[in-house]
């Protein structure tokens, strides 16, 4: 059989068999011998009977193509498998559903903290698993992290033969080469940013070197974001890279080395900032006069110093906040002598209104104490400083109402240690309803504590009580299923039976109890506890 009979029938077949005859069949004695039975009474199924003996001929004539080289398999993973009912734990989660459960639990808010512990306790997945586990956090971008570590070897031989899993490659907390700076030269950026990360926390020197052979070239967007990337592992000897960015081209890539700068103990900048600040700020006779800067000149714009506020505030008090918050707080209590908490009872005057007058301070401290205040919360949050972030927040207020505290009081209270975190917050709550709380909780550890989780119990309970709806505290209600002390289940489990039957409270409650006892059960077979 040659292939011009197969020509021959598609022609009669584009043609049609009026038109064009059937073809008689050529080739080996057999095809012929089968041909010849073909029923020629209908020449179009004739014709299809044709090109089927035809196509079986061709097929079966076939050579088989030589069979490709076998795929390398997946690194080693030395870590143990996860215990088997953890698997089965996983696999409910990854599925989204929980069997025998009357009150579904909220397994979305629980696989985070699953695979955190997971990857803390150093497991690692069944293989079979691997696939679904990597196809969730390609959905979830806050997943991946711990994902992608979890998934470990497999899951980067995976994700390098499925490009729906291309962002494996892309993750830092994925095991990858770190010795190669093809990915740097090359890569994509996201996978350059990861390089970077990586190579910054195997070998500082090493990023900073790779950094700074490339930065000249590098796109404004892209040389802003590789800053970033040194925020990690910042030390002294970053700040030489940091200074020569002061002079970039590029306005917002000068105010993050700036603040990179201001961040770093014993820094340039920060001796030069000081120096702004303390002819701004003197302490007379236990006054604080301020005299804000009159001028952003080119020193203070060359450390970072926008001559224009982005927020329309007035020029003097944008410049002296911002050179305030870039001032190392230890200026204060050591060129003063005082603590965080003494120097902020101390009243604020304008210096250029004292000069030759007599009248003490403004009765509310004076047009610039907010000022200030708001410029050293700034600078306890940018510089991590506890004592000063503890006196800023001041105890919890006691109602609605009282006087605000200066910055961003989240801010603040992430600086702290966490069980001082969840012991302020847990007293905020005892005089304040869940919904004003709801970012100072995101600032807490978890899992709560249990002073903290019965205090977020009692003021959900006093806002079932006062008539408000759950869905007025969703955002509490979320963080609450995944961070509440498992121990408080059985407080919730009442609340959801004393609750009115069939209420939006009751089934509250009543999902909440179901979330903690899953949650419990979930942490005790990753950790070998009992419940």
């Amino acid at each position: 059989m040659s292939t011009d009979y197969w020509d021959q029938l598609q022609s009669a077949a584009l043609l049609g068999t009026d038109r064009r005859p059937l073809p008689e069949p050529d080739g080996s004695p057999a095809l012929q011998a089968a041909a010849a039975g073909v029923d020629r009474t209908d020449p179009a199924t004739a014709l299809l009977e044709l090109a089927a003996l035809t196509a079986v001929r061709r097929r079966a004539g076939l050579l088989p193509l030589p069979a490709p080289a076998p795929e390398p398999p997946a690194g080693d993973d030395e870590r143990p498998e996860l215990p088997a009912a953890a698997g089965r734990r996983l696999a409910v989660l990854l599925a989204g559903r929980a069997a025998g459960t009357t009150t579904q639990p909220n397994l979305a808010e629980l696989l985070p903290q699953w695979l955190s512990l997971a990857r803390e306790r150093g497991y690692r997945p069944p293989a079979a698993q691997v696939p679904a586990l990597l196809e969730a956090a390609r959905a979830r971008g806050e997943l991946r992290g711990d994902a992608v570590a979890l998934a470990g070897p497999l899951g980067r031989w995976l994700a390098e033969r499925n490009p729906q899993w291309r962002y494996v490659l892309r993750t830092a907390g994925a095991e990858g080469p770190t010795g190669t700076d093809l990915v740097w030269q090359q890569g994509l950026f996201a996978e350059r940013v990861t390089h970077l990360t990586r190579v910054r926390r195997r070998d500082p020197a090493a990023a900073l070197a790779l950094l700074a052979g490339t930065w000249p070239s590098e796109r404004a967007e892209d040389r802003l974001l590789f800053l970033d990337a040194l925020q990690e592992g910042l030390s002294p000897a970053d700040e030489p890279f940091l200074e020569a960015a002061l002079t970039d081209r590029s306005r917002n890539v000068r105010a993050t080395a700036a603040e990179l700068l201001s961040t770093l103990p014993g820094s340039a900048l920060g001796r030069r900032m000081a120096e702004r600040a303390q002819a701004a700020v003197r302490l007379v006779d236990g006054v604080l006069l301020v005299t804000p800067p009159t001028a952003c000149d080119a020193a203070m714009q060359h450390d970072g110093i926008p001559p224009k506020s982005p927020t329309g505030r007035g020029e003097q008090a944008w410049w002296l906040g911002e050179v305030l918050a870039a001032t190392p707080l230890s200026c204060w209590t050591h060129s003063f002598g005082l603590p965080p908490g003494r120097l902020l009872a101390l009243p604020v005057a304008d210096a250029r209104t004292q000069v030759g007058a007599h009248a003490g301070p403004a009765a509310d401290g004076g047009p610039w104490r907010d000022e200030l205040h708001e410029a050293w919360a700034r600078a306890a949050v940018r510089q991590g400083d506890a004592s000063w972030a503890r006196a800023l927040l001041g105890p919890p207020p006691r109602r609605a109402g009282s006087p605000a505290v200066a910055g961003a009081p989240a801010r603040l209270l992430a600086v702290l240690p966490p069980p001082e975190r969840a012991l302020w917050t847990a007293a905020f709550l005892r005089t304040h309803g869940p919904g004003d709380a709801f970012q100072l909780l995101g600032a807490c550890a978890t899992p709560w504590t249990p002073p903290l989780s019965t205090a977020v119990v009692a003021a959900l309970e006093r806002a079932a009580t006062a008539g408000s709806y759950p869905w007025n505290h969703s955002g509490v209600l979320g963080l609450t299923e995944r961070s509440l002390a498992p121990a408080t289940a059985p407080a919730v489990a009442a609340l959801a039976a004393d609750a009115a039957p069939d209420t939006a409270w009751a089934e509250t409650f009543a999902r909440l109890a179901g979330t903690l006892r899953f949650r419990a059960e979930m942490l005790a077979e990753l950790t070998g506890e009992e419940i």
